[in-house]
């Protein structure tokens, strides 16, 4: 697997990639729906749901509660609700993350995920993958692999015409 430097990353060709390799591994699937973690992977997964015809199995979460330090972090000002209005028991979801990392927020989304039904599976999408796992966590579909500095997090950003960016930021957690 080969790593891109950070600094090439184009998110909106990424995007183009990581729409194709979705409408190929939901083909046939069972009741497919899709459900963004706020905020990179819900603006992602309602492009994704607009592009695959699937707005009305599109659902967001929010999953500061489920985090494994919420006790040590506190809840973070800027909590989204979560909405997930279609039924998950039997679905087949695809689970939207922008930047994979530790495997946590995946860890959380999908406890959060299991308190709404029991879907038959989840797939996840990742648009960049940045490695140093901490928990057992891959993407099914994911359009770039990447490594930052040390004290650097990888951030997806929307602009107003819809388009997406990723920036290199101090990563201040």
């Amino acid at each position: 697997m080969s790593h891109t430097d950070p600094q090439q990353l184009d998110a909106e060709a990424l995007y183009a990639s990581l729409l194709e390799q979705v409408k190929a591994g939901i083909a046939g699937a069972n009741d497919p729906a899709i459900v963004g973690i706020h905020s990179g992977g819900a603006w992602i997964a309602e492009r994704l749901a607009k592009d695959l015809n699937l707005i009305a199995r599109l659902g967001v979460l929010d999953v500061s509660f489920y985090r494994d330090d919420y006790a040590k972090k506190g809840l973070p000002h800027d909590v989204k609700p979560t909405h997930i209005g279609f039924d998950v028991n039997g679905a087949t979801i695809v689970l939207v993350d922008d930047v994979l990392y530790t495997g946590r927020t995946t860890r959380a989304a999908i406890n959060e995920l299991f308190d709404y039904g029991r879907p038959a599976r989840i797939m996840l999408a990742s648009l960049v993958d940045r490695g140093e796992r901490q928990l057992p966590v891959a993407a099914d579909f994911v359009a770039a692999h990447t490594r930052c500095a040390p004290g650097q997090a990888l951030r997806l950003q929307q602009g107003g015409d819809g388009k997406f960016s990723l920036t290199i930021e101090q990563n201040h957690a």
